[in-house]
Order: C-alpha cells, then structure tokens, then sequence
C-alpha cells in the first residue's frame, strides 16, 4: 500500500500542470476518427478516456474512437489506406509492423513539436522509426509501455507448497507437480485478453523461449536467417514446452478454451502468461494475491524480460485533418495523457512518470531493481508472414497434436519464401 501511495504521489505531481497540446483553433467543428483494435481491454479504456479529455480541452474537435475487428485489422486498415476512406488516426503496432505499412503512415517529425516528443520515452520512439533509429522520426506515439509476462496467485503457491518462484524450466515443472496434486491447474491458456485469434496468442510465450535460447543482441539473426527457425536450441526449447503440457501443467483444452481469464480470476488457475493491458483486471479480482513474474523458459534461472512500447496511435497520410490529429498526438505527450493512462492500468510511455498499479511496478523493478535484460515483443521484431505462420501452428504444438520440428520446419519455408528486402542483416 505505501508502495502504491508514493507512485500515486509522483505521478500527481507530475500532472500538476498539464498542456492543453494544441490550442483548439479550429474555425469549425470537425470530427477526426480513431480506429483501434483492443476489443474490450485496459487500452480501449485508456483511448476512450483521452478521447473525453481532449474534446474537453477542444471543444471543436469531436473524436469518434471505433473499435474494428482484431482479426482482420491491419488487412482493413491497408484497403482503407487504398481507397483513402479510413480513420484520420490509427492503432499501430509498432516494430516491423510499423515499418510494414509505414507506406500510409505520417512520419511524425516536423508534425510533432521536437519538444513534445522529447517527453516519449526515447526507447519507445525508437522502434516506430526507420531502422529502429528515433533521429529519423517516428511513425506511432506509444499509448504505453507493455510487458509481455507471467502472473501467479501468490495464495495457490502458498497452499501447494510452491515456496519460491520458479526462474528455470526445471523449477516450473517441480512447481506444476505441486500446483496440480493441490487441485490448482498450473498454467492456464486460452482465447481470452487479446482476441487475436481462435485460440491463445503464441508469441508471448515464444518470446521468453528465444529468451531462454539466445541473447538480445542476436535477435536480428531470427529476422535475417542467420539463427534458422529450426536451429536445435530452438526446437530444444519448444520440447520443453510442449512437454509442460503433455505432463498436465496446463488445461487440457489450451487451443479450445475461452475463459482464462475467469479462470485465473477466480484462483483456479495458478499461472498464466499475459501483458499489462489485463494487469488491472487482476489486481482488482485478486488484490494482492496476483503478483508477476518473468516466464521461466530457461535452463538457466530467467535473466530478460520482455519490456517494449507495443503499439500506440499514426496518422494517417491520406487525413483531411492533419492539424486536429496532430494536435490529439501531441495531447498524448502530456502528463494529463499519462495520468489517464495510468488510471487504466497501464504503464504511462512518458519520462518521468509512473504507474500506481503495484503490479505493474513490480515488472518495472525487474528492469531498473533486478537488472533484468530488456527483451522487444519477438512478434514485433520478425516477419508479420512468420507472425502469422506461428500463430496457426504453434498453439498445436503446444497442445501436441503438431510435431515441433513440422511446425518449425513451416516456419522456416515461410521465411524462405520473403524476398531478400525482408530478411536483411539489418532492420529496415
């Protein structure tokens, strides 16, 4: 509690006085629209909210926030972008994603004051812009900082006898053995949080696998082909995974299940790997039962964590009301956006604020505390064909009903099949 009360107290003060961002001159109302992807999560609140406070400070400016499909929505936003007819701004992941579609994307320098981009944390900028480099101008300002990460109920630990947190493969699996003789399911997977697809989104847990197989700096080899998708440390780590399903550490029914969520919720799940945007969710069913922890998918005890600005908002090139949207960006660079941000849950992208959610700044202090490596999201730093491809065959793996090295196997023809611009020794 006073942890959580002294990062209320910072952040207020950070929001003493807040910028309008932008002066509201528009002669005439006009009404900008913002498309997102966030289904029902802490991030559509958050966007929802900011919206409400600009129209506030500009009563001219009508924002008309639209939530789209998860599925298909990049696909609809590029025929949009086509046809010139789509939202003036944007949900954008960022990374390669950015890059990707970067073709109707507004770089943001020169249209963003330098001094209100200054106040984006400069490791956010940095992976909207070309070659991952901030000084060329990003494409998306960051709604948050995420964490792709694992929550377990400190209560289920205590009544199985899970006396520590497990750091490694073998101490997860010495932990499911405990959770599971105890009545608790382990680890729990499923559809729900991001609806990205019919069944749970793989790549948050590929990310802590390549972790566990490779150090950051040589990421870049999965994006190029230097490391192929069906290198032995890979496979290696994917059979460990597969196994902690096989040896009843999970649901039985991880590609089917739409109700993790109520299932961790409610203490019968133990564990499950998620991200900020379902922190609050936690915290308000649990209190201070849920606490997080770095996936553990290491032989080694786990020494990264995946810390990255996963998406936020662009304009879009085609926008008839490029001073309105610019001005809702710069809106977002204040302390009055990070204050509503971090009222949502999330962790505010803004130097020198933070976040009262104690969850959350237990992940923070994995970084600045434990001086855990800093990872990016995998998913934002390979190939969106390669993104696709696992999210189709991967959660099979897992469930065991695809053989890892078929699964890899795909994953590398799908890299083979890029041309060479995509696959280069540096990032676009």
């Amino acid at each position: 509690m006073a942890a959580a009360t002294a990062a209320v107290a910072l952040l207020a003060a950070g929001c003493g006085s807040a910028s309008s961002g932008g002066t509201g001159t528009a002669t005439s109302p006009v009404t900008i629209t913002i498309w997102h992807n966030y289904g029902t999560e802490q991030n559509a609140t958050a966007l929802v909210n900011l919206a409400k406070a600009f129209e506030k400070l500009h009563p001219t400016i009508k924002v008309n926030v639209i939530s789209q499909p998860a599925g298909n929505y990049f696909a609809q936003l590029q025929t949009a972008a086509i046809s010139k007819n789509g939202p003036d701004l944007a949900v954008m992941w960022t990374g390669l994603f950015t890059l990707q579609y970067k073709s109707f994307l507004q770089n943001l320098k020169g249209e963003i004051p330098a001094s209100d981009l200054a106040k984006v944390d400069p490791n956010a900028l940095k992976w909207t812009s070309n070659g991952f480099n901030a000084s060329n101008g990003p494409y998306v300002i960051p709604l948050e900082n995420q964490f792709y990460i694992g929550f377990y109920n400190k209560s289920d630990f205590a009544k199985a006898g899970v006396t520590s947190v497990p750091t490694d493969w073998s101490q997860l699996y010495a932990a499911c053995s405990k959770l599971k003789r105890a009545g608790y399911t382990p680890m729990v997977y499923g559809n729900g949080g991001q609806p990205l697809g019919a069944t749970f989104y793989p790549w948050y847990d590929m990310s802590y696998m390549m972790i566990g197989a490779y150090p950051v700096s040589q990421w870049q080899g999965l994006y190029s082909g230097q490391i192929p998708w069906t290198s032995p440390a890979i496979a290696a780590q994917l059979t460990k995974w597969t196994k902690l399903h096989s040896s009843g550490c999970t649901n039985s029914d991880v590609v089917t299940n739409t109700n993790n969520l109520g299932q961790f919720e409610s203490g019968k799940a133990a564990m499950m790997v998620d991200g900020t945007w379902d922190t609050q969710k936690f915290t308000s069913a649990l209190g201070s039962k849920v606490a997080a922890f770095a996936p553990p998918f290491s032989n080694a005890p786990i020494k990264g964590v995946v810390d990255f600005a996963g998406d936020g908002i662009s304009q879009m090139t085609y926008s008839q009301h490029p001073k309105q949207d610019a001005e809702f960006l710069e809106f977002m660079t204040t302390s009055q956006a990070a204050q509503i941000i971090n009222a949502a849950g999330l962790i505010p992208a803004i130097v020198g604020t933070s976040t009262s959610n104690p969850v959350n700044q237990q992940m923070l202090n994995f970084v600045t505390a434990n001086h855990m490596t800093v990872y990016p999201m995998l998913d934002n730093v390979v190939q969106s064909n390669i993104v696709s491809a696992g999210q189709k065959f991967l959660p099979s793996v897992l469930n065991g009903t695809q053989t890892v090295q078929a699964a890899l196997e795909n994953l590398q023809t799908t890299l083979g099949q890029l041309p060479a611009s995509q696959r280069g020794n540096t990032f676009p």
